[in-house]
């Protein structure tokens, strides 16, 4: 949009007009009162003009006599200048910034249990016939994990005591301190799949609510033989069982 404003008196300082989640609705809240609104167009949200701790308006645009003016502007401000107490939008921002960071490991995470079975075969074959690891067991599936995971973690604490439940505790397979994640590593046999294994990590679950470095479960279900007859339904059920202090994370592979 161009607008073309000529006229007598000195720069003003203008008034913005921003939504509640900080979408930019008139930068010339005064000069262009036309284009002002009541709620925002994108979200929905209440559009304010003023700071709702001091009460003195939200700067917008410098209006220069005879200057053309091409748009407006297009980011508002993350604090008060004349009180300096954030405006409602600069907490929502912060927690999307604390959100999106949060889910950077886990993004990882993901992609390395995606690959794990991929993985695993190639190290079946190597040059000349040499000893490799081959991946029978779960104690294999916790070895070439933990190698995994030291690519991408810095302080990864082994077999940590979990909180007791229904009078026993167990040892935790990785807890990645920094992150306050936990994984815990199952893998697929006879007699160990959908119904066994779910019941084995509704019970690790329970366990990890109490542990006060675990914010995140991430169940890593090993399953080369494809004996999980629903993988979807098992991620499912068991993500179900997360809570506001504990996220339950599933990765199943292959799936």
């Amino acid at each position: 949009m161009s607008y073309s404003y000529r006229g007598s008196r000195d720069p003003w300082q203008d008034t913005m007009q921003v939504c509640l989640n900080g979408h930019v609705i008139n930068a010339g809240f005064r000069k262009y009162p036309h284009y002002n609104k009541d709620f925002c167009t994108d979200c929905r949200a209440k559009t304010i003009t003023n700071c709702p701790n001091c009460d003195k308006p939200i700067p917008g645009d410098r209006q220069d006599t005879g200057v053309v003016v091409i748009g407006f502007r297009k980011s508002a401000p993350d604090f008060c200048q004349h009180c300096s107490e954030p405006f409602p939008w600069t907490s929502k921002k912060e927690a999307e910034r604390i959100e999106t960071e949060a889910e950077k490991p886990i993004e990882v995470l993901k992609r390395i249990c995606s690959k794990f079975h991929l993985i695993a075969r190639k190290l079946r074959n190597r040059h000349d016939s040499r000893e490799t690891l081959d991946v029978t067991d779960e104690y294999d599936v916790q070895d070439l994990l933990f190698a995994l995971l030291a690519l991408h973690f810095d302080d990864i604490r082994l077999e940590e005591w979990t909180p007791s439940y229904a009078g026993q505790s167990a040892r935790m397979d990785f807890l990645l301190k920094k992150e306050e994640i936990v994984v815990e590593v199952k893998m697929t046999r006879k007699g160990l799949a959908d119904k066994e294994i779910g019941n084995q990590l509704i019970v690790d679950i329970e366990r990890y609510k109490e542990h006060s470095d675990c914010n995140t479960l991430i169940c890593f279900i090993y399953d080369p033989e494809g004996r999980i007859a629903n993988p979807q339904g098992l991620s499912r059920d068991l993500q179900n069982q997360s809570k506001d202090d504990l996220k339950v994370v599933v990765f199943i592979n292959p799936s």
